[in-house]
């Protein structure tokens, strides 16, 4: 069995693959590196009942790996390339081998997959950390959950400046309702869940339309999304309007915030 750990800046994940792919998964909050890896690892072994006897070797990925320079349980430890580990994971959740993968964690890391070749594109500072970050500032909270329930009863209207605002018919095939300016009206009667509801249409629509640009440059028409940020209802909403408008499909495979974990495992 190969156990691949993704320690990241907030939560630590592992999976452990074994004979025929099968698929254990834990995760934990991050704390420090070598106890977020430690501890996920342990409870990975008490919650399934398994033995270090069984395992042949850990594979590490994540920007804490860097912190990782030894053996971890006398057990041969090697760290992966995390954009390789994204990518592995991505093609694997996907179960396809032409893809672009957008991973949304505390950024967003955008890889294009096509065989057996796995490139970093680039990205984009937007991504969870983004939300966080302006929800703090904003709202004074940085919860996640309490982010998303103000956002889910917010009216972006309000908060952010739309096509219809500043033209009486649709620009070209941009339609009246989507937005000119994230944040460009923010009306003095903003609510808290309205600015929620625009922290996150800001975050999601930059990440989209990264996604459509990487996507289009390599005549790819799909986009799979795996990391924290994927499977956020309200993120997905946004992502699929533009999957609408661009023609682009964006895909939220199952396991998606493990597809890290999962690719190191399984890379070589």
């Amino acid at each position: 069995m190969v156990i691949g750990i993704d320690i990241g800046s907030t939560t630590t994940k592992v999976a452990a693959v074994g004979e025929g792919t099968s698929i254990i998964k834990v995760r934990t909050k991050a704390v420090d590196a070598i106890t977020s890896a430690t501890g996920a690892f342990g409870k990975l072994l008490v919650e399934n009942h398994l033995s270090l006897s069984g395992i042949d070797k850990i594979n590490i990925t994540g920007a804490g790996s860097s912190k990782i320079t030894d053996n971890l349980f006398g057990i041969s430890t090697r760290r992966i390339d995390e954009m390789i580990a994204i990518g592995t994971g991505g093609r694997y959740l996907s179960g396809k081998d032409r893809i672009i993968i957008s991973n949304i964690g505390t950024g967003t890391a955008i890889i294009e997959v096509s065989g057996d070749r796995i490139t970093h594109l680039g990205g984009t500072g937007v991504g969870g950390g983004t939300m966080t970050g302006l929800a703090r500032e904003l709202l004074k909270t940085s919860e996640f959950d309490t982010i998303m329930n103000y956002a889910s009863k917010g009216d972006v209207r309000n908060v952010d400046l739309h096509i219809g605002d500043i033209a009486e018919t649709n620009i070209g095939f941009l339609n009246k309702e989507y937005t000119a300016s994230n944040f460009g009206k923010m009306l003095d009667t903003a609510s808290r869940e309205d600015i929620a509801a625009g922290i996150v249409n800001l975050t999601y629509q930059v990440i989209g339309m990264v996604s459509v640009f990487a996507a289009k440059s390599k005549n790819n028409g799909t986009v799979v999304v795996p990391g924290n940020g994927s499977h956020n209802p309200l993120g997905q909403k946004i992502l699929e309007e533009i999957s609408r408008m661009y023609n682009i499909a964006f895909e939220f495979p199952e396991d998606a915030e493990y597809a890290t974990a999962i690719g190191a495992a399984l890379s070589s």
